[in-house]
């Protein structure tokens, strides 16, 4: 059973729903395993948990 993780900032269901659609179409169009074989496990990180360039997330975006 082949295991797809994504780990992300926090985001809509709907866009969760076609991340998990398509990426497992993706993977049963190359490794030609059927879609029931496969699991997408999304892991979601608050902005406060993610950095870049020394500040986090949350940081960026409120200086933008």
């Amino acid at each position: 059973m082949p295991i797809i993780t994504i780990t992300m900032r926090k985001t809509a269901a709907e866009t969760k729903q076609q991340l998990i659609e398509k990426i497992t179409a993706t993977a049963v169009q190359i490794t030609r395993i059927p879609d029931h074989h496969f699991v997408i496990s999304i892991s979601e990180l608050d902005d406060t948990n993610l950095g870049i360039g020394g500040k986090t997330i949350e940081d960026i975006l409120k200086a933008s």
